[in-house]
């Protein structure tokens, strides 16, 4: 009997190991995946049918979804690998996060343990589990491929960047959506939003993470049904600052403003195009994401104080944000 060359034997160990990860996660959680239909009418008035994924985060039904999938209804089904049917219910959804939460109708299931995608690293495994072109329970394995990536949602005219989004290799097929993303231990890391199409690049997927920050999301849909925002009014981008004000603040770059919106909090403040943002409530301002972090939902009818370069002077501006209506 010929013996296999030992380097074979270990690439065959190590193909073991890959799997046994793929077929542990994929038993912990694929009894927490939910294949969900739903029923909207179009813009002429007829009926469409739609489907997607979600995943259950605590026994009592609250599942998490993307905010696409259940856009224009209130109710739906869903369906587990084990056949159990039943309904769900909207609880809230938030299109500038492209997360939602729904309620299943009766009866204790299993949860999903939620991770924190803050922790991921640019080649660790994850797993992808959902319901791609109406084949429940499907399972995909790769990499993270990359991290920090931001997509643009939009509501109302208003638009906002999704955060330190999770690229990954992982195969994603209409219907993923919503579905979770885990990490090695089986804990959802990601809710599947998007899959690149074959005219952009073929196997890249998107997800948004489940981290600090969404995790708050989640709970402010599951407590109110909504997401609350503060708004000022601004649009600009990264701007250098002029050496002598770099040395002076301590940093290099801040928020030019190039637009402000008639009526709006900055505007009734006296911001005006042109002016550069390097401040708020002293946390510094460097970019959009910055400014966007700062407008959370506790400082509506508050008072902020930008700290603003206007014609080489540095001054503080307080602004009082109103929140940001954004639709449904």
């Amino acid at each position: 009997m010929t013996s296999r060359p030992p380097g074979i034997i270990e690439e065959q160990k190590a193909l073991d190991a890959y799997s046994q990860v793929v077929i542990s996660v994929a038993g912990r959680l694929l009894p927490t995946v939910v294949a969900l239909t739903t029923r909207r009418r179009g813009r002429r008035g007829d009926w469409q049918d739609g489907s997607g994924s979600g995943v259950v985060i605590s026994s009592d039904g609250f599942m998490v979804t993307s905010a696409h999938v259940v856009e224009g209804t209130t109710r739906g089904g869903a369906s587990f690998v084990d056949g159990w049917e039943t309904g769900f219910d909207v609880v809230g959804r938030d299109r500038l996060s492209d997360l939602a939460v729904l309620k299943l109708e009766g009866g204790d299931v299993p949860a999903a343990e939620l991770g924190d995608a803050s922790a991921l690293v640019v080649g660790q495994l994850v797993v992808a589990l959902g319901n791609p072109l109406g084949f429940s329970g499907s399972v995909s394995a790769g990499v993270v491929s990359a991290v920090g990536r931001s997509i643009a949602a939009n509501s109302e005219g208003h638009t906002r960047l999704v955060e330190n989004v999770i690229q990954t290799d992982a195969a994603l097929h209409p219907g993923n959506s919503g579905g979770p993303l885990a990490d090695s231990a089986g804990r959802v890391v990601g809710v599947n939003t998007a899959v690149v199409g074959p005219m952009i690049g073929q196997g890249l997927g998107l997800a948004v993470p489940i981290d600090e920050a969404t995790k708050a999301i989640v709970a402010e849909l599951i407590q109110s049904g909504r997401v609350r925002r503060a708004y000022l009014g601004v649009a600009g981008g990264t701007r250098p600052l002029p050496p002598r004000l770099a040395d002076e603040l301590g940093r290099e770059k801040g928020i030019e403003v190039v637009e402000v919106v008639a009526g709006s909090p900055a505007q009734r403040a006296g911001i005006r195009p042109g002016d550069i943002l390097v401040a708020g409530d002293g946390e510094p301002l460097l970019d959009a994401r910055d400014l966007q972090r700062l407008m959370t939902g506790d400082r509506v009818g508050g008072s902020v104080d930008l700290t603003v370069i206007r014609g080489g002077s540095v001054s503080t501006i307080a602004t009082h944000p109103v929140e940001l209506e954004a639709a449904d």
